[in-house]
């Protein structure tokens, strides 16, 4: 990979889309290139996630709750083009930029013909695979692939906004992560162990209350003086959006 800064990507893609609260996993063994990639996009303000490993990836992956992904086509496990091909089978419409050697056109070939949204091939500049993450994204829907909504709850994930009837309410940086989360898929019920990896990571004890506590924080801001409330408990299962009718 070229090691350009960081830092001048901003001035040439910043008018293209707001890259906070963008989401992407980067499917990279390399550790020295997910590293350096890592670090420039979460300085442009991305939110970014690393595998290594092809089988950990395709199972992140197909949680849904990535806005793009850069995905290395050789892997330990799973292979990118298997990964790609699997998803797409199951309608994973996830916009997906492969990370390519320069001299495999056939992996390219392939990766296109199997859904891929576009590649890159190594060495790349950052400012360029931040230009195509940018162009992916606008082609699947712009700022509207960046607005979640459920019922009358709306989530802006460019700018980290979140409305309930037209009114604003007021999150702190954990409990948009939560709410973004729950309402990526409506009516899809989510663990306190599910919950807890993908806001807090791996490295909380399972046995915290910390998913409850802001839980009931949040429930206490979203559904505070609405009709219907949106965020339910699951006895005995855990959490969900209610899915509109």
């Amino acid at each position: 990979m070229t090691e350009s800064s960081s830092s001048g990507a901003s001035g040439a893609v910043a008018d293209l889309l707001d890259s906070r609260g963008v989401k992407v996993l980067i499917v990279e063994d390399e550790s020295r290139v997910a590293g350096f990639v890592k670090k420039g996009l979460e300085e442009q303000g991305f939110l970014v996630e690393v595998c290594d490993h092809g089988d950990a990836a395709y199972e992140r992956a197909r949680s849904g709750v990535f806005d793009v992904i850069l995905l290395d086509v050789m892997l330990p496990g799973r292979d990118g083009l298997s990964i790609l091909a699997n998803l797409r089978a199951q309608k994973q419409t996830v916009p997906v930029i492969l990370l390519t050697a320069r001299s495999e056109l056939d992996e390219r070939v392939q990766g296109l013909n199997l859904g891929a949204d576009d590649y890159v091939t190594k060495p790349f500049f950052l400012e360029e695979l931040i230009a195509r993450i940018f162009a992916v994204i606008r082609r699947r829907g712009g700022d509207q692939g960046l607005r979640l909504q459920a019922g009358d709850l709306v989530v802006d994930l460019a700018t980290r906004e979140a409305r309930r009837g037209g009114q604003p309410i007021t999150l702190t940086p954990r409990e948009f992560n939560l709410l973004e989360v729950l309402v990526r898929t409506p009516g899809r019920v989510f663990t306190r162990t599910q919950l807890l990896e993908r806001v807090w990571g791996y490295d909380f004890d399972p046995q915290t209350n910390l998913v409850d506590v802001n839980i009931q924080r949040l429930r206490k801001k979203i559904d505070a003086g609405a009709g219907e409330p949106l965020l339910e408990t699951v006895r005995g299962v855990g959490y969900r959006i209610r899915k509109a009718d």
